[in-house]
């Protein structure tokens, strides 16, 4: 038998390839050879999946690993927005304590919601069996501020100071009522898992602007309150069914920002550099044997993380910001892992041409005590949302970053629970919800859609999560109908196959 050392490097992909083994095989058996293997990978390397994506996702332009070749990474039309911050604000934010103000509710303090308005909806079980569902006032005020006008919570000063570069969108509705599901929406445009999200869509649609850092990138913020916290997975950030150049790269908030990014103790970068060159070699020879797309793309994965050992650590070393960025984003900023320091990484991200930075931030379900978590939510998201936008703008980066904010659907205006003046809780309201865009070709200070006096229904300007989608996808130069991917027969997209609208009224 020929001992043939690419036996040992790629066994645990090739399975027993007798080619490898150096045995004479007919042209038909390796086409099914291939076949077999290209299965055997999807199947065994799942495990692996997050570590190559958190280096094939560097790539950008240099390799597309798939067996589909990426689009022409031009957009279809000219952006308005060269690349995106998404806020997404994980457990669902109450509209009425942010977004979407009702006064007229306190004249119906602890009053059955009417059956009217309810319509038969279908409930969760959290309250579905509640005896009666009192209307909650909220408990906070909410004044005009800036030319526009914008109502806004007191529990938002800073977000007030910045409220004429917002578009508020009060219309927002979606399918799903529980947590997971909502999410997923909000994220693949789809319930199921296994979807691309939408940083992944827009990585394939437009590729990198940056070759030493990744297109999509994603930080989770540290928790401040820690009941009813939703669980975030990869999969929010996933690649799906494309290539996992696609998928988000999670940046952590401790040690070594991607994991064994540093090299090991007495390696010399020189070395390092040696050691890549090498296994560049060994790899170009199976692909020449072997014909698997994927070694090539692993070159160019190896080659990306050598030259991220020394972007990264420029990237998160914050001892060139002067004292007016503190000032700014406050002083949890200086906190790893905070919504703050988060926030200003997406600043810094955008800067260096990061296409896709999405920050999450949990807690948002408030079912109970209601009052109390959003004082704390609020507190710890509201300086530092109004400080990146004002230091995207103060930077010349807000025209053309689009910067949105916002949870996965809206809550209840009954309590769930016990309704005190002080004291209430609202449940999942899938119905009607508020978010706000700013920036990136965004008509600035205006108010999109409204709900009924009990901000159930919506009464005017609908607008899905599809058209959401489809319209991030509009300002960054994409047609939605036209960013597809086949998978399983089917031209796949981001808003799928049911109608979906740009709102070309949020617009500037």
């Amino acid at each position: 038998m020929n001992h043939d050392p690419m036996r040992h490097l790629c066994s645990d992909q090739c399975g027993e390839n007798p080619q490898v083994l150096g045995l004479p095989v007919p042209d038909s058996l390796k086409r099914e050879w291939l076949t077999l293997a290209t299965r055997r990978q999807f199947l065994t390397r799942g495990g692996k999946a997050l570590a190559w994506a958190g280096l094939a996702g560097l790539m950008g332009r240099e390799a597309v690993s798939s067996a589909q070749a990426a689009p022409s990474l031009n957009p279809h039309f000219a952006p308005k927005a060269k690349r995106a911050i998404y806020l997404f604000m994980a457990g669902a934010p109450s509209q009425f304590e942010t977004w979407d103000p009702k006064p007229g509710l306190a004249d119906y303090y602890d009053e059955d919601l009417p059956e009217s308005v309810r319509g038969g909806q279908l409930l969760t079980g959290m309250t579905a069996n509640q005896a009666r569902f009192p209307i909650a006032p909220s408990y906070f005020k909410f004044k005009q501020h800036g030319k526009a006008g914008h109502w806004v919570s007191e529990l938002l000063p800073h977000t007030a100071k910045v409220a004429d570069e917002l578009a508020v969108i009060r219309s927002l509705h979606t399918d799903a009522i529980n947590h997971e599901p909502a999410i997923l929406l909000m994220n693949s445009g789809n319930m199921v898992g296994g979807r691309p999200s939408i940083g992944s869509w827009i990585s394939y649609g437009l590729g990198s602007m940056n070759d030493d850092l990744p297109a999509f990138v994603v930080l989770t913020s540290k928790l401040t309150v820690f009941q009813n916290i939703q669980a975030l997975s990869s999969r929010l950030w996933s690649s799906g069914f494309m290539s996992p150049e696609h998928a988000g790269v999670a940046l952590r908030s401790g040690g070594d920002p991607v994991l064994h990014l540093s090299n090991p103790k007495g390696v010399p970068s020189k070395l390092r550099r040696e050691m890549i060159d090498g296994v560049a070699e060994i790899n170009r020879n199976l692909h020449d044997r072997i014909g698997d797309p994927e070694t090539n793309a692993r070159i160019a994965q190896y080659e990306m993380a050598f030259r991220l050992q020394t972007s990264v650590p420029e990237l998160t070393n914050l001892s060139d910001e002067p004292e007016s960025t503190w000032l700014m984003y406050g002083p949890k900023a200086k906190e790893e892992g905070t919504f703050a320091y988060n926030c200003l990484m997406a600043r810094r991200l955008a800067e260096r041409g990061v296409r896709f930075t999405q920050v999450f931030h949990r807690g948002w379900d408030t079912h109970g005590d209601l009052p109390n978590r959003m004082r704390t939510l609020c507190d710890d998201i509201d300086q530092p949302s109004a400080a990146l936008i004002a230091d995207l703008k103060q930077r010349g980066l807000l025209d053309d970053t689009l910067v949105v904010w916002g949870g996965e659907f809206g809550r209840t205006v009954y309590s769930q629970g016990r309704l005190r003046p002080d004291n209430y809780g609202r449940d999942h309201h899938p119905r009607c919800f508020s978010m706000w865009m700013a920036g990136g070709g965004v008509n600035p200070g205006m108010t999109y859609g409204e709900t009924d006096d009990f901000s159930y229904n919506i009464v005017k300007d609908p607008m899905h999560i599809r058209d959401l989608n489809a319209t991030i996808l509009h300002l960054l130069g994409i047609d939605h109908t036209r960013l597809t991917y086949r998978f399983q027969g089917l031209d796949q997209r981001l808003t799928g196959v049911e109608p979906a609208y740009v709102v070309d009224k949020l617009f500037a």
